[in-house]
């Protein structure tokens, strides 16, 4: 398995860098980001330092990034 990148900020960074933009804000620290051009969104808990497992997989499956 190769090294993912599980901080939140890190998550941030690159979903921004491929031009995600903040769809919508809450409840609590969740927060959707939504692509132009590329189906679904992606919802991100930003009160955490690091993303569980699952919930990564989740993420990375919604963004549409190589598991």
């Amino acid at each position: 398995m190769s090294y993912r990148n599980k901080e939140t900020r890190g998550l941030i960074a690159r979903l921004r860098q491929e031009g995600w933009i903040v769809a919508r804000k809450g409840p609590g620290d969740h927060v959707q980001y939504k692509h132009p051009t590329k189906p679904g969104r992606v919802t991100l808990d930003t009160g955490r330092r690091e993303q569980a497992l699952g919930t990564l997989r989740s993420i990375y499956r919604q963004a549409g990034w190589e598991w």
